[in-house]
């Protein structure tokens, strides 16, 4: 306390964002870089793939259900208190993971890590948007976005180089002198706001066991759905139907009680109604082509990992030398609308560059339009929170940006389901009707054309045959999974361009020095 006494306030901000934005970041980074050591963990750990997903799906559960109450347990104790709590959790859980001798034990600690690593995003905007003035939010969530939008672009490298070189443990280790920085930085320069009412508020039980029945199952199925042949399965439809039950009682509950976990009224507020809507499209489209682009470089252009990751490193890069321009003209009062128009159209043209891609696209094609996807996503983060939280007043800062996260976080799980799922049987569909529409003469045509080549370069007649068919039957399956490909980039892009009318709903932002309201309860 004495410390922040003593700095300027400026100064004291600035080092509150970068306390905030090493937290967040740890976080996102951690999720990104245990993707790529998957297969390490099972084998280490002498269990099959399938199984060690769940230290993946373990943990997207246990932070789906911490998300949405944030809001509310920031309120019961004070922000610097949970943040210094969730921070200390998610370090110390990341050496148990580290640690775990058997998978059971990963699995336990990655659950307790999604708890207590589910609040530090929301935790660190709804601080950012505290403490800084109105003039000022733009250039401070831009620094925000920067460690957030760096993580998943360097974590799979990261993480690929740490299990090649070192041990899948230390996937996990990286995140302690993060998180203990994070921690000095935190204890040193944050101080909850005046009109925090710590523990005035009483715990809705019943709430919480809706809220974790429906949030739970609803994770399970989208990151299970794909896998399980969605509702051919009965686990599947027991999951569906008991997220939209409990969840519906959630909603219900929320309406009524005297102290709900989470704030439904903010919907009230119309640009905080239309930001959500958009920021859940934005994570259905961004996280579906997160899976959907990696997958085309590796599949039909035939590349490896390393070199897919590379090429899909412009867009995090053309997004951070954008970002520092996005917080400048907010500071200037530019309109955020306006700017985040121009990021829709940015990021909707790269998908529909995507779909116009094919089996002899090369890394420069695909570098332009990943440019354009990096500078609109930049135009598209910062003023998206900019505008939706404009008019929530300070005290409901930490509800309204739980929500945001929530939305974001569902939408980008219903996007890695669907493109998935539409992939695998779209390109069986496509595969269908290319074997039906080949006449029977031009089928063995091609089949002796084959056959004679592979009888040119040394193989016998009946070992050629086998290899004709085996060539025949590549070609019609690459060709039906490059038209899925292109006709999922090209539906992304449209979801992006129909979310454009939503930003007319959004209230024009007010002008610098006219903070957020702060309401007294």
């Amino acid at each position: 306390m004495a410390n922040s006494v003593m700095l300027r306030p400026e100064t004291r901000r600035w080092l509150v964002a970068i306390a905030v934005m090493s937290s967040a970041t740890m976080e996102v980074l951690d999720t990104s870089v245990v993707n790529v050591s998957l297969p390490h963990i099972a084998g280490s750990l002498s269990a099959t793939v399938d199984e060690a997903t769940w230290v993946l799906t373990s943990y997207l559960v246990a932070n789906a259900i911490i998300l949405p109450i944030s809001g509310w347990l920031s309120n019961f104790f004070g922000r610097k208190l949970m943040l210094m709590t969730v921070v200390t959790g998610f370090t110390v859980s990341s050496l148990a993971c580290g640690l775990a001798p058997t998978l059971p034990w990963l699995i336990f600690f990655r659950v307790m890590q999604g708890v207590t690593g589910g609040g530090l995003q929301p935790l660190s905007q709804a601080v950012l948007l505290e403490e800084f003035p109105h003039e000022q939010r733009g250039k401070a969530m831009a620094l925000w976005s920067l460690g957030i939008v760096a993580s998943p672009v360097l974590g799979p490298t990261v993480g690929g180089w740490i299990t090649q070189n070192y041990s899948w443990r230390w996937v996990f280790y990286i995140n302690l002198p993060i998180g203990i920085f994070s921690l000095v930085m935190i204890s040193l320069f944050i101080i909850d706001p005046h009109y925090i009412r710590r523990g005035a508020m009483r715990f809705d039980v019943w709430g919480m066991a809706m809220l974790v029945l429906g949030m739970g199952a609803l994770q399970i199925m989208l990151d299970k759905g794909q896998e399980e042949d969605w509702f051919n399965s009965r686990f599947i439809v027991v999951l569906a139907v008991t997220a939209v039950v409990m969840l519906t009682a959630f909603v219900i509950r929320e309406c009524y009680t005297e102290n709900p976990l989470v704030k439904l009224s903010l919907f009230r507020y119309r640009s905080f109604a239309a930001g959500i809507g958009i920021t859940t499209v934005l994570g259905f489209v961004l996280y579906g082509s997160l899976v959907s682009l990696p997958l085309f470089m590796q599949e039909l252009l035939g590349w490896d990992a390393q070199t897919a990751g590379l090429w899909t490193s412009p867009r995090g890069i053309a997004t951070a030398v954008c970002l520092p321009l996005v917080g400048f003209l907010l500071g200037r009062n530019w309109d955020a609308r306006y700017m985040l128009v121009f990021g829709m159209v940015m990021a909707s043209a790269a998908f529909f560059g995507y779909s116009g891609m094919n089996l002899d696209s090369g890394t420069w094609n695909i570098m332009g339009h990943q440019i354009n996807q990096g500078v609109g996503q930049a135009f598209l983060f910062v003023p998206l929170t900019i505008l939706t939280m404009e008019m929530i007043p300070k005290q409901d800062t930490p509800y309204a940006t739980s929500l945001f996260s929530v939305m974001r976080n569902i939408g980008s799980s219903m996007g890695i389901s669907f493109v998935t799922t539409l992939m695998a049987r779209r390109s069986q569909f496509h595969q269908n009707q290319l074997v039906g529409s080949m006449s029977r003469a031009r089928s063995q045509e091609l089949l002796d054309q084959a056959r004679a080549l592979f009888i040119h370069h040394g193989s016998d007649p009946v070992t050629a045959g086998r290899q004709a068919m085996a060539s025949l039957y590549g070609r019609v399956q690459q060709q039906a999974t490059l038209m899925s490909f292109i006709e999922v980039f090209y539906l992304l892009g449209c979801l992006f361009m129909l979310t454009i009318p939503l930003v007319l709903l959004m209230r024009r932002p007010r002008p610098s020095g006219k903070g957020a309201p702060v309401s007294v309860h």
